[in-house]
């Protein structure tokens, strides 16, 4: 995707280390940092300096591969980086995707072709969703499922891309994703890179949009897809799903097929992972100045909740955009998806 009007990736290998976007810089500034042991890269996915669920997988292989380089054990490596952050299933794919591999060589190769991979389903998630689309289409998103999350095109806004560029001027309402409000630092970054149109809203005007008719299409990313179709995303997504129910509105969820874990049998058993209280009690804004600091919201004292994500029950999914087509929300459905992988 563009940066100032030229092609960046969000995470690439270096001989330096794993160079990436630190993406709590943005909007106010792009910053550049580099990886250069498995545990800095541990630090920047803790740290949500790389954060979204697919591109974590991808950024998590390259470290594995870094490992190889050093003459590090790579399950040693391995078991360091599953344990930064729960929720997102794609992190342990990108782990499996390497662990196994026999020297340094092969294991950036199979780094390498794993993110192609990973960037092959985004775009193809990308084709498919453009059927969800209509000119002047107005979606709903939440967080960031963007080239920032997904490397190269994103997946909920990977039709958005797409639909742009055929000329559908598609218009993007992005919730702003409290507490490290991702829609506001980053989707809003993105779409406006891009010179696509849209509009920042509160997280609490989501429903009242979607009431007023103000709404085609709620679209986002997941970050662990059950067996039955249950999708973990960032907190509040399910809320939106329950108001585009409501109210008719179709609500689909973008992945990959990475995304989906068999093994999960419903979202009862997906793990939520539990944030610093500290990220609600707080925020973080650029001054007029121009300058980065972080401003106290509530009395000393108040205790936080700070759960990362929701579980959307499959039954308020209208389908799932993979990169084998959009499927059902139910067993047979994502059954349906892993078999036309092998046709």
């Amino acid at each position: 995707m563009k940066v100032g009007g030229r092609e960046m990736r969000a995470v690439e290998w270096s001989e330096d280390g794993i160079r990436h976007i630190d993406q709590r810089a943005l909007p106010e500034r792009v910053a550049i940092a580099t990886a250069r042991s498995v545990e800095d890269a541990a630090r920047a996915i803790e740290t949500m300096a790389v954060r979204g669920a697919p591109l974590i997988g991808v950024f998590a292989a390259y470290a594995l591969a870094l490992a190889a380089k050093r003459g590090e054990p790579l399950d040693a490596a391995a078991e360091r980086l599953l344990r930064t952050r729960p929720t997102a299933v794609n992190l342990a794919r990108g782990l499996d995707a390497v662990r196994g591999a026999a020297d340094a060589a092969s294991a950036l190769a199979a780094a390498r072709a794993y993110d192609d991979a990973g960037v092959a389903a985004a775009a193809a998630i990308g084709r498919h969703g453009l059927a969800l689309f209509r000119h002047g289409t107005r979606v709903l998103t939440h967080c960031n499922a963007g080239w920032l999350a997904v490397q190269d095109w994103g997946t909920a806004l990977a039709p958005v891309y797409l639909a742009a560029r055929e000329g559908l001027a598609p218009f993007v309402i992005v919730g702003e994703t409290r507490p490290r409000l991702q829609g506001a630092r980053l989707t809003t970054w993105e779409l406006r890179e891009e010179g696509i149109a849209h509009a920042l809203i509160a997280d609490g005007a989501a429903a009242h949009l979607i009431q007023r008719g103000a709404v085609d299409l709620v679209l986002t990313g997941a970050d662990r897809i059950a067996a039955n179709g249950d999708a973990a995303n960032k907190i509040g997504t399910y809320g939106r799903a329950l108001a585009a129910r409501a109210h008719a509105i179709p609500f689909y969820v973008a992945a990959p097929l990475t995304t989906i874990d068999r093994a999960c049998a419903t979202g009862d058993a997906i793990p939520i992972e539990e944030r610093d209280a500290e990220e609600v009690l707080t925020a973080e804004g650029a001054d007029a100045g121009g300058v980065v600091t972080r401003v106290r919201l509530a009395p000393e004292g108040t205790r936080a909740l700070n759960p990362a994500f929701d579980v959307t029950p499959a039954h308020l999914i209208a389908g799932i955009v993979t990169e084998v087509g959009i499927v059902p929300a139910t067993v047979a459905g994502i059954a349906e998806a892993f078999r036309r992988t092998k046709d």
